[in-house]
């Protein structure tokens, strides 16, 4: 692997919380008229009126607000890791 898959995850990691925030997930709620706000809708709607815990619009809420954890910083600098290895990597012959 080159340095390439270094800059994969800082930029995996670094750019998480820019791209909740774009889709309407942000620190003090959810935002209207965003992704963020129908997928919430949906979910509710899909539970009987209430968002489950645990489920991913949860989760995503639950990141923007309190920030990533160390689990999901080594997850996302994992997939980070990958996926500039494979960007870096020679196209086969």
């Amino acid at each position: 692997m080159g340095t390439e898959s270094g800059w994969g995850s800082v930029v995996a990691v670094g750019t998480v919380p820019v791209e909740l925030g774009a889709v309407g997930f942000t620190s003090v709620g959810i935002a209207a008229s965003f992704i963020a706000a129908k997928m919430t809708s949906t979910a509710a709607t899909a539970n009987g009126g209430g968002v489950a815990a645990g489920s991913l619009v949860a989760t995503l809420q639950s990141v923007e607000a309190a920030g990533l954890s160390v689990t999901s910083k080594v997850i996302l600098g994992s997939a980070g890791t990958a996926l500039g290895a494979w960007l870096g990597s020679p196209p086969p012959s």
